[in-house]
């Protein structure tokens, strides 16, 4: 029987809290999704990229984006917050926006536009769409990373064999997403370190 998206996030969830500068937690849960290399190497730190012109301040406190595009292919993204030793930075702001099923951004309210804190373990989830491609860019996701105290991380997130990843000139293979398909839509995983 296929996973579902609630599965593999259901599994997520109920990791035990243990020491992840030594393992991974997700990794023994279910080693098909392996740890972000970045976080293997204990001082690279997530490559950064531009906010882009459609980023606004003060989204709401939501992890549930979906709801606003049912047209849209669903897709989990999850991941941790980890600092550059691969410990797990509770209390983190986790902020996504991206372009809708059609390819266009919300440029008035706050569709699919979310932020969340991480929890003790530093995990963070939203539960969303796959965006649409639209001119001059591959698909991606845009994220704002802010450990508790410290400067602000704007990245964004890439889909694994897009064709336009190439021909993107902000596409960076550091940034790729691990997708999984389940029964229910995508399971996207990526791991921020900061």
């Amino acid at each position: 029987m296929r996973s579902t998206r609630r599965s593999l996030l259901t599994a997520f969830l109920t990791l035990p809290l243990i020491d992840v500068a030594r393992s991974s937690p997700f990794a023994q849960a279910a080693p098909k999704l392996s740890l972000t290399p970045a976080c293997d190497d204990e001082d690279e730190l997530t490559p950064e990229r531009e906010a882009g012109p459609f980023f606004r301040p003060n989204s709401p406190l939501e992890r549930d984006l979906y709801p606003a595009a049912p047209e849209g292919e669903r897709i989990t993204v999850a991941g941790f917050v980890f600092d550059t030793r691969c410990r797990p930075l509770g209390g983190s702001l986790v902020e996504i926006w991206h372009a809708d099923e059609n390819g266009d951004y919300d440029s008035v309210g706050f569709r699919l536009r979310g932020h969340q804190f991480t929890d003790a373990q530093g995990r963070w989830w939203f539960n969303t769409i796959i965006p649409a491609l639209y001119p001059g860019r591959t698909r991606h996701f845009h994220f704002k990373v802010q450990r508790p105290g410290e400067r602000v991380l704007t990245t964004q997130l890439y889909f694994p064999g897009e064709p336009r990843n190439a021909g993107d000139r902000l596409f960076d293979e550091a940034l790729l997403l691990d997708i999984n398909q389940t029964g229910d839509g995508k399971f996207g995983r990526f791991d921020f370190v900061t």
